[in-house]
């Protein structure tokens, strides 16, 4: 079958106010992604598809043939071993190919995959296998003895599969690819539900993100404007499995395009010079990192490398700093075209090779969606007024967003406001059109009065030599309600001292508005984050609460 979601964008975009005003993104009543644009690219039996690198530098390539193939089998094998359409499974792999073929034979089997991180505790293991229902579980084999801990506590799970060898109640993938029969596929509507994510917020446990299969058509956007890929494209992501980042750059939108994925092992702990090496090495001419790990990169001696087939370079995850945009683009050559999305959504905002960058801005709505500012009520605010980020749903929901919050009915009602998502994110838009992220809803402060945004505050320490990373809090005060506290990373060469905290303290005032400088700063060797490389802000202003101390030096 031919894709036509694929085929409805015939090339990148060269003029965005044109684009956006023409732009339809074709969204047909059946559709697989495995089926309608795997399948297609692997008719080409000699299209690469993925390369991967061991952490031992073994090199293996693999075709869309080749992955078609693979994918076809394992997706044969679960549905004979009784899964059924609409069977949800608990997906925990590291950066392996066997992530993808079980990912894309879900797909195939229209079987709802819930992809989790390798760092979930059994603990964490319980609650998504207990709360999404899960009837099967295809786990990494570091992974495995976690699930055994808490099997019994789930009389919904039926099936083990793991990548290690087969055991008692385990069944080995290779084994299940090297006995699987053909089999014929259900054709799956894009309606259908195709993955779960369980996404943390600020308070309570995750809550399950559904997406249909029409979260793939969406993707087409993120992959074709946003990373700006073409089928001759290698590109790499650095994101972990577990995170829908993954879904983003890992998988559908490279994918949607025809462009080959980068994917190499890369275990244990995150090392920059590793990356830029491989960078230098490989012939990756597209690259995605979070903000920290391009804050890490421009920390090392990057004249010492060259890259000479990059040529587009994206970030996501957080704001990037304009400072950081600035070192990469003079030791590289390349801008970092920053993006903005979440677990819920395909790419929203960003940056694009035929727009200017206004360093630290989150750039401009993607075509087919509408991004505006809104205030309490849902009316849209004037032109650089600070309100909540929000995406138009009514009276069409566009293709790539996710279709609700399982199971949280009052979840669901307060997220719409009249004909709005609310993101939970707040921001401006300026007269240019572009968008300015100020901070997550619950990480505004709100210091005498005044509302400060976190980034605002991180950007202007950033700026200066001494501060590698940087995150802003609010502590409570009893004279101002809340003071604004700063954790800041040295970078090499500098130490911790009260000197050191009055230069910084100093240096924000004279760069930013003077209310917005720190009146606290604690140095720390590293700043708390989740795996995709969000700072853990809620962690530190816990952190904050219980610190009573005015300034503090210690690491």
């Amino acid at each position: 079958m031919q894709n036509r979601a694929v085929n409805s964008i015939q090339s990148n975009m060269t003029n965005y106010k044109e684009t956006c005003r023409t732009f339809h993104l074709e969204a047909p009543e059946y559709y697989n992604f495995g089926l309608d644009t795997i399948d297609r690219w692997a008719e080409d039996p000699n299209k690469l598809g993925l390369v991967w690198i061991s952490d031992a530098g073994r090199e293996e390539r693999f075709t869309f043939a080749d992955l078609k193939e693979r994918s076809d089998r394992f997706a044969a094998a679960l549905l004979e071993l009784g899964l059924c359409k609409g069977d949800r499974v608990l997906l925990v792999m590291g950066r392996t190919p066997a992530w993808h073929v079980c990912l894309l034979g879900m797909l195939k089997a229209g079987i709802v995959a819930v992809p989790g991180t390798m760092l979930l505790s059994p603990k964490d293991i319980r609650w998504r296998l207990q709360t999404a229902h899960c009837k099967a579980v295809v786990v990494d084999s570091d992974i495995a003895p976690r699930v055994e801990e808490v099997r019994r506590d789930i009389p919904d799970l039926q099936v083990l599969i793991t990548t290690g060898e087969s055991s008692a109640g385990w069944l080995s993938f290779q084994e299940l690819l090297n006995s699987a029969k053909t089999a014929s596929f259900p054709r799956t509507r894009i309606s259908d539900p195709a993955l779960i994510y369980f996404s943390s917020g600020t308070t309570g446990a995750p809550k399950m993100v559904l997406h249909t299969h029409a979260y793939a058509i969406g993707h087409n956007l993120t992959g074709r404007f946003w990373l700006d890929l073409k089928p001759e494209d290698l590109h790499w992501n650095l994101s972990d499995t577990g995170w829908a980042k993954a879904a983003w750059s890992s998988f559908f939108g490279p994918w949607s395009q025809g462009a080959a994925i980068f994917f190499p092992e890369l275990k244990g702990k995150f090392q920059p010079s590793q990356v830029l090496a491989m960078l230098e090495k490989y012939p990756i001419t597209t690259f995605c990192a979070p903000p920290t790990a391009f804050r890490s990169f421009v920390q090392e001696n990057l004249n010492a490398y060259s890259f000479p087939r990059l040529r587009h370079c994206v970030s996501a995850g957080e704001p990037l700093n304009p400072e950081v945009i600035e070192a990469w683009s003079k030791a590289t050559g390349k801008t970092i075209y920053d993006g903005y999305g979440q677990t819920e959504s395909v790419c929203l905002v960003g940056n694009y090779p035929c727009v200017p960058v206004k360093p630290g801005s989150m750039g401009k709505p993607i075509p087919g969606f509408e991004i505006a500012i809104v205030d309490v009520e849902g009316a849209v605010v004037e032109t650089g007024r600070e309100g909540d980020i929000a995406v138009r749903v009514k009276p069409d929901r566009p293709v790539g967003m996710f279709q609700e919050y399982l199971d949280a009915p009052e979840l669901n009602a307060a997220v719409h406001r009249g004909d709005w998502y609310i993101t939970g994110d707040r921001g401006i838009r300026d007269c240019d059109g572009y968008f300015w992220f100020v901070g997550r809803a619950d990480d505004v402060i709100i210091t005498a009065g005044y509302r400060v945004g976190p980034f605002e505050v991180e950007s202007s320490l950033l700026e200066h030599p001494a501060v590698a990373e940087a995150a802003a809090v609010a502590k409570p005060d009893s004279m101002r309600g809340n003071i604004i506290k700063a954790f800041v990373v040295l970078a090499q060469g500098y130490v911790p001292s009260e000197d050191l905290v009055s230069e910084l303290q100093e240096y924000v005032k004279s760069t930013t508005a003077p209310y917005k400088y720190p009146r606290e700063i604690e140095f720390v060797r590293e700043l708390p984050k989740t795996i995709s490389g969000k700072i853990l802000r809620r962690q530190l202003r816990d952190l904050s609460a219980t610190n009573r101390s005015d300034t503090s030096t210690e690491v």
